[in-house]
């Protein structure tokens, strides 16, 4: 065998050796709670990069690229109108928004439909109660 083709195949039994040994990347779920409890949903999917009160200050923000906003103040931002529609359909992944990169936040519409068997009736409760926990949040 050729020495080029002999130090290839060594690089790849070793770089193979050392994958083999790396730990498989695992997908935690999200935790499970109650469809009909918004506040207890807002804490598990939503504090980590909005922070508990909504202030974008959650501990995951400052690594984001984009800041997080501030969902305490969307009623101001909206001529004093909460945006429930679109608050709703950013959980759900139906928008699009800068800060999450894509069309899912960060994908809880697919997580909710899975976390809820697939009913599609438990996921509205969930993201209805969910979107009512953070009007509650609204800046007075």
């Amino acid at each position: 065998m050729p020495r080029p083709s002999l130090l290839l195949l060594s690089a790849a039994l070793v770089c193979g050796a050392a994958l083999a040994q790396q730990p498989a990347v695992k997908k935690v779920p999200p935790p499970y709670t109650l469809p009909t409890d918004g506040a207890k949903a807002y804490v598990a999917y939503c504090a980590s990069c909005h922070g508990l009160k909504g202030l974008g200050d959650g501990p995951v923000a400052a690594s984001l690229k984009i800041p997080t906003p501030d969902l305490t103040t969307l009623t101001r931002r909206n001529q004093g109108q909460f945006p429930s529609s679109r608050v709703a359909e950013s959980i759900k992944g139906e928008t699009s928004t800068q800060a999450h990169g894509s069309a899912d936040m960060p994908v809880w519409g697919p997580a909710f439909r899975n976390m809820d068997g697939r009913s599609e009736g438990a996921t509205k409760v969930r993201v209805h109660n969910l979107v009512r926990h953070i009007e509650s949040l609204q800046a007075k």
